[in-house]
C-alpha cells in the first residue's frame, strides 16, 4: 500500500535560503530513490518561509529507507537551529 506524506516546513527567516538549498537538494536525491513515486516541493504563496513536501511512496519500507539518507539526516540536523519548530508531518491515505 502507498503511504502519502504532507510535510510542513517553516524556516527562520534567517536561514530560509539555506534551508530551501537543503529542500532542493532534497528533492533532487530523493527523486532517484527506487520507492519513491512522487516527492514535491512547495513554497506557501503567503509565508515565504514556510515550505510543503507532498510525497507519496510505494510502501513504508521505501520510505523507512528513505528516512535513512544522508540527504535527510543533513535536514534533519537543521531542524533545532534553522527551523522556527519542529516539521509538521501528516501520513495519510486517499479516501
Amino acid at each position: 500500500m502507498n503511504v502519502i506524506i504532507t510535510a510542513i516546513i517553516k524556516a527562520k527567516p534567517s536561514f530560509k535560503e539555506e534551508v530551501h538549498s537543503t529542500l532542493l537538494n532534497m528533492v533532487e536525491q530523493t527523486q532517484k530513490e527506487e520507492a519513491c513515486i512522487l516527492y514535491d516541493l512547495h513554497q506557501d504563496l503567503s509565508d515565504v518561509n514556510t515550505f510543503i513536501f507532498y510525497e507519496i511512496w510505494q510502501d513504508k519500507e521505501g520510505l523507512d529507507k528513505h528516512n535513512q539518507q544522508p540527504y535527510i539526516k543533513e535536514f534533519g540536523n537543521l531542524i533545532k537551529s534553522h527551523l522556527q519548530e519542529q516539521p509538521q508531518i501528516y501520513l495519510t491515505q486517499k479516501i
